[in-house]
């Protein structure tokens, strides 16, 4: 995986942290550093779950190598079509609750990074540690940074449009899929 497709990948994977952190600087009127607990928090679980679902991919790698380009292409297809449903039926996470939390935060880091665990199990199908490392750390400062972001436009009273956000990374990773897919079919 390229530094440019990690970054996109990172955009992609880092739109729920922004449109969570958004909404949550704007209703608790958090003070900074409880963004930057938040933006910690996200960044953590952001670069986990990916670097986890990696680590099972290439477990599995040796069972499904013939047909692993498939396998990483359906995965983004579905993670990203989901992100388009989501975008399209104004499906968005419960904000109600007290996200001064850590604990909340907690829950809420995890929430917004199950889509970063099917990810990573694809490009643990595709790539190696060094890669997929690199990726890994790539998600951690993107998602940090937009999570400062959100806090920032949420303690301004500046909405994110978390559908369009949300189609966008969806057509993002659905892309990035199919570029996978093509790379594979068209050069190996």
């Amino acid at each position: 995986m390229t530094l440019f497709e990690s970054f996109g990948l990172a955009l992609a994977l880092s739109v729920d942290s922004l449109v969570v952190s958004t909404t949550s600087a704007f209703k608790s009127k958090m003070p900074w550093c409880r963004g930057l607990l938040m933006a910690v928090v996200f960044a953590f679980f952001q670069g986990l779950f990916p670097l986890l679902g990696a680590l099972l991919g290439e477990a599995c790698h040796s069972f499904v190598a013939a047909i692993d380009h498939w396998i990483a292409f359906g995965l983004l297809l579905l993670v990203g079509g989901k992100m388009i449903w989501d975008g399209c039926h104004g499906e968005n996470v419960d904000n109600s609750l007290d996200v001064t939390l850590l604990s909340t935060m907690c829950l809420l880091g995890v929430a917004t990074s199950i889509d970063a665990f099917v990810v990573g199990i694809g490009f643990g199908l595709n790539s190696n540690l060094s890669d997929t490392i690199t990726t890994v750390l790539i998600i951690f400062f993107v998602t940090f940074v937009a999570t400062l972001i959100g806090v920032a436009l949420g303690k301004r009273n500046i909405p994110v449009p978390d559908r369009v956000a949300t189609i966008m990374a969806g057509v993002v990773l659905i892309g990035l899929g199919a570029y996978t897919l093509v790379e594979h079919l068209v050069f190996i």
